[in-house]
Parts: structure tokens; C-alpha cells; sequence
């Protein structure tokens, strides 16, 4: 795996998700690197892209209630481990759940996989709340997927708060998970 600034020379066999993704970036002038790999299915794939990144990549759950009246996009560590409860409590929604790879699609453009705050681009109907762990927040650099589980980005953590999410329109709620029994 090599490291680029910026988005591919050659686009050839990208898909649109994908490139729609560096067009939003671009235009809110947001600097990135960027690493294209196989499929990071596991973690010791995402681990590999870590350490070429220099940045832990994020954790991105999708999530909602019961109901399927709520969604959600956790942001976490992707080594801190996801508790339900421990969250539930913070958001005051019990009974969550993964949501399925059909409202992923539906409302963040976005396939199993390479779920990403990027997605949020595609959800101009704001039907998914932000939830980000306070670690992440901390950190200077986050790693993410431009919309697909190929590539991997790298860009700065400020840069994602004050300009993407503006841009968006989505604001974010912080949360604190430990990840402990």
C-alpha cells in the first residue's frame, strides 16, 4: 500500500460514491491523504491501513432503534469494544440494534463495509444522528472510507468538525464509551 495526497490520477473503475466523496472534499478545500487496498474486512486489515495512514482508523457502527425511526452513525475507536447498553443510555434509546444494509444504502449511499462519516454527504434529509466517542474527538488526525471499503482517508480531525459537518448539515453528539464488562 502506498500513500497519496489527495484523490486518484486515474479513476478509472471508481465508483461514483467514491468519487463524489473527493469532489465534496475538494470543494470544502480539505486536505487528505489517501491509501487504496483490498477489501479491510477484519481487523488485521484495518490494522495495515493504520499503520500506512499513520492513524487509527475509526470504528463506524450504523445503528437505530427498534422502531427503525432512528438512525444513528457511531464514530469509535476500532479498538475500543461497542457495549449497547452503554450507549443506549446515553442517547435515551433503548433496544438498539444494527440497522440494515438496506437503510445503510438507503439514506448514507454506502454498502456493509465502508461505513463512514462520509456518507453523511448523501443524507440531506438529515435522517441520521452523529454520534461521535469523546477519544475520537481528542485525536488530530481521523481515518475513514470515502464511501467505499477499497481506499482509506486520512485527514485532519478539525477539518471534519468545522468543514465537513457544516457543509453537511448534520451537527454531532459526543459521547463517552468505555468498553469494559
Amino acid at each position: 500500500m502506498e500513500l497519496y495526497n489527495g484523490r486518484p490520477e486515474n479513476e478509472e473503475g471508481r465508483l461514483p460514491r467514491e468519487l463524489r466523496t473527493y469532489d465534496f472534499l475538494d470543494k470544502l478545500g480539505i486536505a487528505y491523504q489517501r491509501t487504496d487496498h483490498e477489501r479491510a474486512d477484519n481487523m488485521e486489515a484495518c490494522n495495515e491501513i493504520d499503520a500506512v495512514l499513520g492513524v487509527l482508523i475509526c470504528k463506524n457502527l450504523f445503528l437505530c432503534n427498534r422502531q427503525k425511526t432512528n438512525f444513528y452513525l457511531l464514530m469509535m475507536p476500532g479498538d475500543k469494544k461497542f457495549k449497547t447498553k452503554e450507549l443506549s443510555s446515553q442517547i435515551n434509546s433503548a433496544r438498539l440494534s444494527f440497522a440494515e444494509p438496506e437503510d445503510m444504502l438507503k439514506y448514507l449511499d454506502i454498502e456493509p463495509g465502508a461505513v463512514s462519516i462520509m456518507g453523511l454527504m448523501n443524507d440531506t434529509e438529515h435522517h441520521v444522528q452523529l454520534l461521535i466517542d469523546e477519544d475520537v474527538l481528542e485525536g488530530e488526525d481521523l481515518g475513514c472510507h470515502p464511501c467505499v471499503c477499497t481506499s482509506s482517508l486520512k485527514m485532519k480531525t478539525q477539518d471534519v468538525i468545522r468543514k465537513f459537518l457544516p457543509a453537511t448539515g448534520h451537527d454531532y453528539m459526543t459521547v463517552k464509551l468505555v468498553g469494559e464488562d
